[in-house]
């Protein structure tokens, strides 16, 4: 299944997210960068390779006053965030490769503490 668009599935992510063992992967972008566009393919590709996660794709701007806390500087900006912690929130280079790294081995991520919390956000229903 290719990734969920907030501006579409806000429902299907919220009821994903209402698992604690769902892992959340939420790109966020913007529909003027060009870069994430062309990794908007590869990010779906990530999502049909994990279907237990809930890839979601989330245009900031589009979305600004449910995501006012969110501070991102550059895109594509990746959070990965399970029912505890945000195990990463960074920029990272449109490659898959890269977040596949991450995804295959999470006890080697350190962590982002400092991170926002998005899936409490994301969990309640449109």
């Amino acid at each position: 299944m290719p990734a969920l668009n907030l501006d579409t599935d806000a429902d299907r992510i919220a009821e994903r997210l209402a698992d604690p063992g769902t892992l959340l992967v939420a790109c966020l972008c913007a529909e003027w960068c060009g870069t994430c566009r062309d990794y908007r393919a590869a990010f779906d590709q990530l999502a049909d390779a994990h279907p237990d996660a809930c890839f979601a794709w989330i245009d900031i701007e589009t979305h600004a006053d449910r995501l006012d806390d969110l501070d991102v500087e550059n895109f594509p900006t990746i959070l990965i965030e399970d029912a505890n912690t945000a195990r990463f929130f960074g920029t990272v280079l449109p490659h898959a490769a890269i977040v596949e790294r991450m995804l295959s081995d999470l006890s080697a991520v350190p962590g982002a503490p400092h991170a926002p919390k998005l899936r409490n956000v994301l969990n309640v229903e449109a």
